[in-house]
């Protein structure tokens, strides 16, 4: 009997350790593939499975949930043959295991090298410039090219976005040239207009003060002391603004040549005083 007993204890040992071997958990947000004798069987879900020892096996347990590709920096060359810098970010997950596992060697290496070269081609087709102001249609491009392609592998392009497009410092030090001479050139225009309306009103100003002076004078009957009045006023203005300068210099002047020029600068023919018509002689 004992040999008989010693049977049944070692076929139920090896069944207990069968079935533990063969109880398997898929962790939430994660699906595996088993495969019998070298041959596809079915996709598991999260939570307790069972996969026959010796004939069957999880081939491939991957993630679900949304995954993120940062691709290495890589050289493009822009439209107008620039040399840039350029990397892109690329969110994305499978929804499909069978067709990610079955359908393509390396479902990552895959869309990083899809992503390289549609980025290249994007960039291909734009001037520098345009790159840096076309940056979401980039995104868009991209992200059109990826779904169609990454749909056969059982992959979901979530979005795609350039991170950084970096041209040599020696273009950059050109464009900040560029940008520092049109801003100076901007100014010395914004200035040169400022001058040219300010020199305007000046000028209208003083046709304006010319015209109201040549009316009062016109109608005051002692227009001459009053012109002669405002000339020794300007006169001295002008003295008082030059003593005033840094670069002014002193001028001994005799007095009487002083007064007698200032004499014969006052010395105008009386200006016609606007009279009432009438049909009498005066």
């Amino acid at each position: 009997m004992e040999p008989f007993w010693s049977l049944i204890l070692a076929l139920c040992l090896f069944g207990g350790g069968y079935g533990i071997g063969s109880a398997k958990v898929i962790n939430q947000g994660n699906q595996a593939i088993v495969e019998r004798l070298g041959k596809y069987k079915r996709t598991l879900q999260p939570g307790p499975s069972v996969v026959l020892l010796f004939l069957e096996r999880i081939a491939v347990e991957e993630t679900t949930r949304e995954q993120v590709l940062d691709t290495e920096p890589q050289q493009a060359i822009t439209k107008d043959n620039i040399s840039v810098e350029v990397d892109a970010v690329v969110y994305w997950r499978i929804n499909n295991l069978y067709k990610a596992y079955y359908d393509v060697e390396d479902v990552k290496e895959a869309i990083t090298n899809l992503v390289i070269t549609t980025l290249r081609s994007e960039i291909g087709r734009m001037d520098l410039d345009e790159t840096y102001s076309s940056r979401s249609e980039i995104n868009k491009h991209l992200s059109v090219h990826l779904k169609e392609a990454a749909d056969s592998w059982g992959v979901e392009i979530i979005r795609v976005e350039v991170q950084e497009i970096k041209p040599p410092q020696t273009v950059l030090n050109s464009l900040e040239k560029e940008r520092a001479a049109e801003s100076q050139k901007k100014a010395a225009i914004y200035e040169a207009e400022g001058e040219r309306e300010a020199a305007i009103a000046q000028a209208e100003g003083t046709v304006k003060s010319l015209e109201m002076i040549s009316k009062a004078l016109l109608e005051k009957p002692n227009s001459q002391e009053v012109l002669k009045y405002l000339i020794a006023t300007r006169y001295v203005e002008a003295n008082e603004k030059l003593s005033e300068s840094s670069n002014s210099k002193i001028v001994f002047m005799d007095p009487k040549a002083l007064t007698e020029a200032m004499t014969d600068l006052m010395e105008i023919p009386e200006l016609p005083i606007k009279r009432d018509g009438g049909n009498g002689s005066n």
